[in-house]
């Protein structure tokens, strides 16, 4: 597989979309993918209707082979992709890629080469090119340009850093002709031709804020740990735990970025257990529970009821303690569905202009299934990631 950072734009366009970068934070239009807010995150995240719209769709029965999770889709509303539509295969198909700074993404990443060099061998696609911006907004907006510039592209798959600053650069893409397929985060715009993600922030948020009302006496307490703002999916997953939260007789203790680090994790968890009893921890993303969970053991403090993710270190942790936990799960075999999407768009097919992916936690009654399935797989791994029948499985997913 050809994987080839492109070379940097010109001075002067980069200039022209970094500049036009700066003002979209004040972007706030509900008809677009994403509705818009600052940074900084807080109530400007929170979309009553969308809110609603997701825990519904938690109920609806997706579209599909269920043996096929990553093409089924809830409630789609499909486009005529015909005007995309080549002569042939041998198609180059472009991925702007936020980072592969989590294992979260790691896992994705793998899965989507995997997917990819199978339509490769298909004649699918012919040059798959790719590039990761480490997380910076400013690398990634200098990416999807020189992708643009290049005239090479004939589909553009986009992953957004962040949700405001990466717009721009989105549009952009979608102005240079070539179909635009954003996934995982979304962006303030509605030009691709599909967004796909699975349910929601809001969903997610909700699936491990219900499990602790659930579980937890009135009176309990509650801490909250958060990864970073300005990142839609994630302000979404807080902004569903408070409005749960707000109608429950549970006590917030606060709600701390933790960067994704595992010791700073620790280190916040010990810092509160100082101060007083946790009874519960709501996490916006669990790659990190195992270091909260060892922050009670070294406390000498009865565990807590615990929202983790489904990611192996915790799900083994949780099976080894037995504590009362759950696994939110962003569905992480969405990473297959982009490139499937290319192939899609460039033969012409209809695909859904929001392609929402089903998003079912792990409970209890799943934990043993899913650690049978995924018992070689090293602990950074995600459960529900889709990729069984590729066939680079096991190995390019647990040599990583």
């Amino acid at each position: 597989m050809n994987t080839t950072r492109l070379a940097v734009a010109s001075a002067a366009a980069l200039g022209l979309l970094l500049a036009t970068a700066c003002t979209t934070d004040e972007i706030d239009d509900p008809d677009t993918q994403e509705t818009a807010a600052g940074e900084e995150g807080g109530d400007d995240w929170f979309v009553q209707a969308d809110y609603e719209r997701q825990l519904e769709q938690r109920e609806i029965e997706p579209e599909g082979d269920p043996a096929e999770p990553w093409l089924q889709a809830i409630d789609p509303d499909w486009v005529d992709t015909s005007e995309f539509a080549l002569e042939g295969g041998d198609a180059t198909v472009c991925f702007s890629n936020a980072s592969v700074s989590n294992p979260w993404r790691v896992t994705g990443w793998i899965t989507m080469q995997q997917q990819v060099e199978v339509l490769q061998d298909q004649g699918l696609i012919g040059e798959f090119r790719s590039s990761d911006a480490a997380d910076d907004d400013d690398q990634q907006i200098s990416d999807i340009q020189a992708f643009v510039d290049s005239g090479d592209c004939d589909a553009i798959i986009i992953s957004p850093s962040t949700t405001a600053t990466l717009t721009p650069a989105v549009q952009a893409a979608c102005d240079s002709g070539a179909p635009v397929i954003v996934f995982d985060r979304g962006v303030n715009t509605d030009c691709a031709v599909t967004f796909i993600h699975p349910i929601g922030g809001y969903a997610y948020g909700a699936d491990g804020a219900e499990f602790l009302v659930d579980n937890l006496e009135p009176g309990s307490t509650v801490l909250a740990l958060r990864i970073l703002p300005g990142v839609d999916v994630l302000e979404h997953r807080w902004a569903a735990a408070q409005e749960i939260f707000g109608d429950s007789d549970l006590e917030i203790l606060g709600d701390e970025f933790t960067g994704g680090d595992a010791a700073e994790i620790k280190n916040i968890v010990t810092q509160y257990l100082q101060r007083g009893e946790v009874d519960g921890i709501w996490m916006d993303a669990g790659d990190g529970a195992v270091a909260g969970i060892e922050a009670f053991e070294d406390a000498g403090k009865p565990y807590p009821v615990m929202v983790g993710e489904d990611e192996l270190s915790f799900m083994r942790k949780w099976d080894e303690t037995g504590m009362t936990a759950i696994a939110p799960v962003y569905s992480n075999f969405q990473w297959r569905t982009p490139v499937l999407a290319a192939t899609m768009i460039l033969s012409g097919e209809q695909v859904p202009s929001e392609w929402v992916l089903p998003q079912e936690p792990i409970t209890e009654a799943d934990l043993d299934e899913y650690l049978e399935r995924n018992a070689d797989m090293p602990s950074l791994h995600y459960a529900k990631f889709g990729g069984e029948d590729l066939p680079g499985f096991p190995d390019a997913w647990r040599d990583r």
